[in-house]
């Protein structure tokens, strides 16, 4: 997935979100704790069934990590009512499509069927959440499958590894500083008692949303869902409680080695706020500004003219708890990285000291307008977002008004922000190196 140079950004980026057209849903609690939004969409005769779960790679022990990663997978194994290796077979079988994705805070689960086959969704789900096999055989083949998967995507792939070489530098308490897929002598080292215990504590209804959208018939759905999901116990309440990083106050250098690559990089990161900030979303837009598109200041200064790095691109992460604004670039030719940090901080010098133009304004308020309208197309990323904004947001309608935040965001807004957090002494620079042999 996060193979080759040029998806570089993408291996970073979850970042600049807006939505589409107005959105009409309906929520609601169930008994247990477990919280239903709907959004019936009858131009199409599909539906998207969806859990997200409140646990990502941050929940863990040292010692520990990767436990919510590799329930992402283990948690297709099969269920008492679903045999062992049967899953994608019955969801492609039945004209559907799955997936699931796990980051630092969350975990989703979703299906994809033609309407008339909601209820084999909802059963899934339910089966999934009430009635998963966790025996060690499953565990055993799964470590496989995520050791595998980590090699591929990360371990062996050309600069697959730049999101851990920064978090490591920009956290030294928070269980961010540790990749999501965790390290693999952990999951090696636990035993099935503590894989149960972990399905225990957080995949329960009440740290659970449940969305359905789609071409959907209301009364029918909360039915089927009360029927399938309100019997599940609601679990023990969660605890939760994740250190506090001191702020950075001095510069730090390190170094980063990569077997996989030939031509080294630079990475600056700044540690930022995390999800529902309003600087988090003024962050956004510097992003857009400094490297979205080829006309973008970083681009057009350090690729187009001056022909001074391969790549380079910006990146504000948001995380649940802290952000992420991370600056990379590759040197073209004999270019040190050294030129490439000058590069980049003269620019976002810029930003501290000077307003944006107008036109350069009006271009990020277009942006973000085309991202609102194109965003959510489909009913798929309709339900991904409706979950995200209860969960991380605790907003679910942020996904109409959203927008409306960065059509009020002013260049003013723009260039206190760069000056309350891109400031030199606030990084953390990264020399991603050539793995050298004697290494």
């Amino acid at each position: 997935m996060k193979k080759t140079l040029f998806s570089i950004a993408s291996i970073l980026a979850l970042s600049f979100t807006a939505t589409a057209q107005e959105v009409e849903f309906e929520e609601y609690d169930l008994d247990n704790g477990l919280h239903v939004i709907l959004h019936q969409d009858n131009t199409a005769p599909v539906v998207t069934t969806a859990v997200m779960y409140h646990v990502g790679g941050k929940d863990r022990e040292d010692g520990r990590t990767g436990f919510a990663h590799f329930f992402e997978h283990l948690l297709f194994e099969g269920t008492e009512n679903i045999e062992k290796g049967k899953w994608f077979e019955i969801v492609s079988s039945n004209g559907g499509t799955n997936n699931a994705n796990t980051s630092q805070d969350r975990t989703y689960y979703y299906e994809v069927f033609p309407s008339n086959n909601l209820e084999l969704g909802l059963w899934m789900e339910s089966e999934r959440m009430l009635h998963p096999i966790i025996k060690q055989e499953g565990v055993d083949t799964q470590n496989e499958v995520v050791k595998e998967e980590r090699r591929l995507r990360y371990d062996n792939s050309p600069y697959g590894q730049f999101l851990f070489a920064i978090s490591e530098q920009l956290f030294d308490e928070h269980p961010y500083k540790d990749p999501n897929v965790g390290y693999m002598e952990d999951l090696d080292a636990a035993s099935l008692e503590e894989f149960q215990s972990y399905f225990d504590k957080y995949y329960k209804p009440s740290n659970a949303a449940l969305v359905v959208a789609g071409a959907i018939d209301v009364a029918e759905t909360k039915k089927m869902i009360q029927d399938y999901f309100g019997p599940i116990p609601s679990g023990p309440a969660l605890e939760r409680s994740y250190p506090k990083e001191a702020p950075i106050t001095e510069s730090k250098r390190s170094q980063f080695y990569d077997s996989n690559i030939q031509v080294p990089a630079i990475l600056t990161a700044y540690r930022t706020p995390g999800y529902g900030s309003r600087d988090a979303y003024v962050l956004n837009m510097i992003s857009s500004y400094l490297s979205d598109g080829k006309s973008s200041k970083l681009y057009k200064k350090m690729v187009d003219e001056e022909k001074k790095a391969l790549q380079i691109g910006a990146i504000n992460l948001e995380q649940e708890d802290y952000g992420m604004y991370i600056i990379f670039g590759l040197p073209l030719g004999e270019t040190s990285l050294e030129i490439l940090v000058d590069g980049m901080e003269e620019e976002i010098n810029k930003l501290r000291n000077t307003l944006i133009s107008e036109s350069d304004y009006e271009k990020l308020q277009n942006k973000a307008e085309t991202n609102f309208v194109n965003s959510n197309s489909s009913v798929e990323g309709i339900a991904n977002t409706l979950a995200r904004d209860y969960m991380l947001y605790d907003d679910t309608n942020l996904i109409n008004t959203e927008i409306d935040i960065y059509r009020s965001i002013t260049r003013e807004e723009i260039k206190e922000v760069a000056n309350k957090y891109l400031k030199p002494n606030q990084r953390v620079e990264v020399e991603y190196l050539p793995k050298k042999e004697e290494q």
